[in-house]
C-alpha cells in the first residue's frame, strides 16, 4: 500500500463533507422549487379556471410535470450522497420525463395550429416525432443501466452456489 502525503486525509475529509453540504443545498433548492411549482399549479388550477378549462389544465399539466423533473433531479442528488458516485437512472428519468412534457405540450399547442399553418404543424409533429425517439433511446439506456447494475449480483449469487 503506498503512503499517503500526511495531509491528504485531512484535505480528502474537508473536501467530502464540502461536496456533501453543496449537494444538501442543492436538494434543498429542488426541493423547495417543487414546492413553490406546485403552489403555483394549485393556485392557477383554482383561480384561472375562467379563463378556460382547457387552458388551466394544460398550464396544470405542464407544471406538475416540471415538479416531477424537479423531484427526480432531487432522487438523483440523494442516490449520489449515498451511493458516493453519479447515478445515472435518475438522470435519465429526467429527461424521459423532460420528453414526455414536451410531447403532451406540443400535442395540445398543434390542435391550435392544425388548420392555420401546414409548415408549422408539419414542423409540430417532426418534433413529436424526434421527442418519441428520444425517449425510446432513454428508455433503453436506462434498461441498460439497470441490467449493469444487477450483473454483479448475479455474478456473486452464482460463484456462491
Amino acid at each position: 500500500m503506498a503512503e499517503r502525503e500526511p495531509i491528504a486525509d485531512p484535505a480528502d475529509r474537508v473536501l467530502r463533507i464540502a461536496e456533501n453540504v453543496v449537494y444538501s443545498f442543492a436538494g434543498v433548492l429542488l426541493a423547495a422549487g417543487a414546492v413553490i411549482v406546485l403552489a403555483t399549479v394549485t393556485w392557477h388550477l383554482a383561480f384561472d379556471a375562467a379563463k378556460g378549462v382547457e387552458k388551466g389544465v394544460t398550464t396544470a399539466l405542464d407544471g406538475l410535470l416540471l415538479v416531477f423533473i424537479l423531484l427526480e433531479l432531487l432522487a438523483g442528488v440523494r442516490a449520489t450522497m449515498k451511493e458516493k458516485k453519479l447515478v445515472a437512472e435518475p438522470f435519465l428519468m429526467v429527461g424521459i420525463i423532460a420528453s414526455i412534457k414536451e410531447i403532451v405540450i406540443l400535442t395540445l399547442e398543434s390542435k391550435e395550429i392544425y388548420d392555420t399553418e401546414n409548415a408549422a404543424f408539419d414542423n409540430a409533429m417532426i418534433e413529436i416525432g424526434v421527442l418519441a425517439g428520444v425517449i425510446l433511446l432513454l428508455s433503453f439506456a436506462s434498461y441498460l443501466v439497470r441490467r449493469k447494475e444487477r450483473e454483479p449480483e448475479e455474478e456473486d449469487e452464482a460463484d456462491e452456489a
